[in-house]
């Protein structure tokens, strides 16, 4: 069978090498010692599940020698790391419904329909064929950037309940970074490298990279909106048009309304400053002009009357202003905020109204 590739260990040493002759016999104390809430199983425990499964399906005689030829073919590539495809590949053999959904997962998605894994749900479907296969098909989905879908099969899951926890929990983690979840996910990161020693390289650097991301995000800054639109253009790209979508482009059009409205008070307070002290930011004093000599008037003298929209949100401002205010977030923040925001609306602009009629 073929797999897909996965995704890409700080490891604290404490050394004194002077004193391990002194120090051979001392062990730490039990009490200081943070142990790690799960644990990956060794192959020999997984197999013993899988004969156990077999046992209690009473297969037919081909089928028990080719699932047996399985798992005594190749004991070098018995790891933690492939535990779930070789089991994938046992409930392939055995379960009809379960190959359907094992070549699906093995290929990159074609359509927009989904498979009917109703099945998976079913009380009546064995724990052990129901667990993994749900962890095999949410790290399918993460992989075709269905976060959503994902979350719903890998929410309920706990490490104790697949053969590859590492897994599990990291794909978890995937899920929450890539929608934006920063204490969900923070907490799936914490967990996961509870037992660092015991992951995939691949996956204790992403998930270091994922953890420093997550911390660095400060709620309603221009990064963390920036990363929702993202995530709009995502389901939009997708075909989701739902509730969903609506409510995060309601939070990110508020977001960007309390963010102009601080800029401004930000700008209101620096002029108030500047008046106070004499003069405006970033010029020079300038001396009053002798009465014997008129000032120039360059200007028409002709005050326009600036609309001011209504409240219900940044999308029906006047194009002029919504402008102005781009410009405005261009001085504050770098180009590349500004250019992703321009591209949101436009993409808004072009493609919202007809999503919301689906």
């Amino acid at each position: 069978m073929r797999r897909r590739a996965g995704m890409p260990s700080l490891c604290l040493l404490f050394v004194a090498a002077p004193f391990v002759a002194v120090a051979a016999d001392v062990r730490p104390n039990a009490d200081f010692v943070r142990r790690a809430s799960w644990s990956p199983p060794s192959a020999e425990q997984v197999q013993q599940q899988v004969t156990q499964w077999l046992e209690a399906g009473q297969l037919d005689a081909d089928t028990q020698a080719q699932v047996e030829a399985l798992w005594s073919s190749d004991e070098q590539a018995q790891t933690n790391d492939t535990l779930l495809d070789m089991v994938a590949a046992t409930l392939s053999a055995a379960e009809p419904r379960a190959r359907a959904l094992v070549e699906t997962c093995a290929a990159p998605r074609v359509s927009v329909q989904l498979p009917d894994i109703a099945w998976l749900t079913d009380e009546g479907t064995a724990p052990f064929v129901r667990n993994n296969l749900r962890l095999l098909y949410g790290r399918w989905l993460v992989q075709e950037k269905l976060y959503d879908e994902a979350l719903e099969q890998l929410k309920s899951l706990e490490p104790g309940n697949v053969v590859d926890p590492a897994a599990l929990l990291f794909y978890q983690a995937v899920v929450h970074h890539r929608m934006v979840d920063r204490e969900p996910g923070l907490s799936v990161l914490a967990r996961l490298l509870e037992n660092e020693d015991a992951l995939p390289r691949r996956y204790a650097s992403v998930a270091r990279l994922m953890q420093a991301d997550l911390e660095g995000l400060k709620e309603e800054s221009l990064d963390h909106i920036a990363r929702r639109m993202d995530d709009v253009r995502r389901r939009l790209d997708l075909g989701r048009a739902g509730d969903k979508v609506r409510a995060v482009e309601d939070g990110v059009i508020a977001s960007l309304d309390k963010l102009i409205d601080e800029m401004e008070k930000q700008q209101q307070q620096a002029a108030a400053a500047a008046a106070r002290a004499g003069g405006q930011p970033g010029q020079q004093p300038v001396m009053p002009l002798p009465d014997s000599r008129p000032m120039e008037l360059k200007a028409p003298g002709d005050v326009a009357n600036k609309p001011v929209g209504n409240k219900d949100g940044w999308g029906e401002l006047p194009p002029h202003e919504r402008q102005e205010a781009l410009q405005q977030i261009g001085k504050e923040f770098p180009a590349h905020y500004r250019d992703m925001i321009e591209q949101y609306f436009r993409k808004l602009a072009n493609d919202g109204s007809e999503a919301r009629e689906k």
